[in-house]
């Protein structure tokens, strides 16, 4: 696992409402140095997607977890586990896996810091982080931890992160256009080409 200390797993929903929250996820990963992982990665019918998850938890050393979509839907109104699921498989990775495992960090986020003691309350004690369904805050949120547990003076701060990534979404139809695709029809691996190679070229 070479690239096990530079990978994230980004745990999070992957509906339209949060793309742009989740584009600033993954930004902030690529921006500080890190390589970006998660379940959408992999698009392969003759794989389990819980084993195709559980693959890429052990491959990475950190895991980022928004656990802030809980509200009901559908019919009937039900919420949502995928989220808690998979940070519960990360910490589990983490308490019960080899040396390597036990070296994992994760930062956990929800839209206010203290409202998940009230849906998933065996967390308390847990440093919660607020990103208050802004991606800019998600931003430095991701930012200032990842540079705090790598010790890299070379991961620019939240704020001025959270600008060049308002550039970014503004440059990204034109960047899509220049592939033949729209944004809404981008693959994961897309979106991690395009932003490195934007931050490459520009940062």
């Amino acid at each position: 696992m070479a690239s096990f200390a530079r990978d994230v797993f980004i745990n999070c929903p992957f509906d339209p409402a949060y793309q742009t929250m989740f584009r600033a996820m993954v930004f902030a990963i690529t921006r500080s140095g890190f390589r970006a992982r998660c379940a959408l990665e992999v698009d392969d019918a003759s794989q389990n997607r819980w084993a195709s998850i559980s693959d890429i938890v052990d491959q990475c050393r950190y895991g980022v977890h928004d656990i802030s979509r809980t509200e009901s839907d559908g019919d009937p109104p039900l919420p949502r586990f995928n989220m808690p699921l998979e940070l519960g498989l990360f910490l589990g990775a983490k308490r019960f896996g080899d040396e390597v495992q036990k070296r994992k960090r994760c930062l956990v986020m929800d839209t206010e810091r203290y409202r998940y003691q009230r849906f998933i309350s065996d967390l308390a004690g847990q440093d919660i982080h607020a990103h208050g369904d802004d991606p800019a805050a998600c931003i430095e949120a991701v930012a200032s931890w990842l540079r705090d547990q790598s010790r890299s003076k070379t991961v620019p701060g939240g704020r001025a992160m959270a600008r060049d990534f308002e550039q970014f979404e503004l440059q990204l139809p034109a960047l899509c256009q220049g592939l033949q695709l729209e944004v809404d029809e981008m693959t994961f691996g897309d979106l991690t080409t395009l932003m490195s190679e934007y931050i490459a070229a520009v940062l």
